[in-house]
């Protein structure tokens, strides 16, 4: 059947048998793993995709649907990839299902789960939570994140399976004999077909501790960014650190202080607030400080005139040879530009990698000034 010119899918779910996925920032989700059927029909230009783990709706719209585990319910594809329940096929229920509740402890730590105050988020309050701990190590080294070559699940999942890592600072600990000699959680099939057991190697510990090395050096706003404040990504953290370009500078400031910031607000400034002055965030950053961490920015100008992008909106578009995408925007933004996504009237200029699309086209519809990308480093070199 087709809805509304959407893609339509009869499946089988077990939603609400996991409720397991503990989020970096201590969500709890309810995940229902949706087994694909049939496709009845594809309409509007949809790829065919579909995403067999559904997180879209919080316990509220659970309720309202009664989805029940077992039952066959009706999904379209809401944008390219994303599941959304419609509604329950409750005529075709096998039997008497029983009523699926969230629970209310965490079921990893069994800490008493707490939702957000008139929010649909229900959250581990927890901090040394395992489940936390193990996706804020994944996402600290993710590419958003300290941007660590090597460091991706499965070996967070071994350093903790061993007890090598318990928090950020331990990361920095590591040595290349220490990873090298432990053997892969997932055994490797062999030449002769059968599972064996391989040991990282000196090759792959070697990789991942320089990895690890060379995110030192990445400053205050990545590290700020990548150890899961509530509320706080790669913008607010460049804004912060313009702001406060050394941890001991954010540190002294007020919560008023952080919400006087430009783009801050209350929400924001009280939750990096309350971390900073935490016995968590505070022994975090005192850990990531003694082994070497930057915790520091380039001091710019207060005055964004006076910076070399002062007040300044840049769109960047195309491939780039000599910087990755996040690293010309964190680049402009501390500069004392803006790094925008689309481009306006009120762009002043455009970056153009190799083969810039349509960006470039309306940049060049509107008058706006472009740059090719060795035109814009000898600009920020200058």
């Amino acid at each position: 059947s087709v809805l509304g010119g959407a893609a339509i899918l009869h499946v089988e779910t077990e939603a609400g048998r996991k409720v397991d996925a503990v989020t970096h920032r201590g969500y709890d989700t309810a995940e229902g793993d949706l087994l694909a059927r049939h496709l009845a029909g594809v309409v509007g230009g949809g790829n065919g995709c579909l995403d067999e783990r559904n997180r879209r709706d919080p316990t509220d719209e659970i309720e309202r649907l009664d989805v029940r585990e077992g039952d066959v319910v009706v999904v379209e594809k809401a944008g390219k990839i994303i599941p959304k329940v419609v509604r329950v096929e409750k005529h075709k229920r096998q039997s008497d299902l029983p009523k699926w509740h969230f629970p209310s402890q965490c079921p990893e730590c069994l800490t008493a789960l707490v939702r957000d105050e008139g929010g649909v988020y229900i959250r581990c309050p927890n901090p040394s939570c395992p489940a936390q701990l193990r996706q804020r190590l994944i996402y600290f080294g993710s590419r958003p994140g300290m941007d660590i070559d090597g460091l991706g699940e499965e070996v967070v999942d071994l350093l903790m399976e061993h007890n090598l890592v318990k928090g950020y600072a331990d990361l920095y600990r590591l040595t290349v004999d220490q990873v090298a000699d432990l053997n892969w959680l997932k055994e490797r099939t062999g030449k002769d077909g059968q599972k064996i057991v391989v040991q990282v190697g000196g090759r792959n510990a070697k990789k991942l501790i320089q990895g690890i090395d060379a995110s030192r050096t990445r400053g205050l706003a990545r590290v700020l960014s990548s150890i899961s404040i509530r509320h706080v990504g790669p913008r607010v953290a460049q804004l912060i650190s313009r702001q406060y370009p050394t941890v001991e500078k954010l540190q002294h400031a007020t919560q008023e202080d952080l919400a006087d910031i430009h783009e801050i607000g209350a929400a924001i400034a009280e939750s990096v607030y309350q971390f900073c002055h935490s016995e968590y965030g505070k022994r975090i950053l005192d850990e990531l400080s003694r082994v070497g961490v930057e915790l520091s920015e380039p001091e710019v100008e207060s005055d964004d005139s006076g910076a070399i992008l002062g007040g300044k909106t840049v769109v960047v578009t195309g491939t780039l040879q000599h910087y990755k995408r996040d690293e010309i925007k964190a680049l402009i933004e501390k500069l004392g530009g803006r790094a925008a996504s689309s481009v306006s009237k009120n762009t002043d200029f455009v970056v153009a990698g190799e083969k810039a699309g349509s960006k470039l086209v309306k940049a060049n519809q509107l008058g706006v000034e472009v740059l090719t990308e060795n035109e814009f480093k000898a600009l920020v070199e200058s």
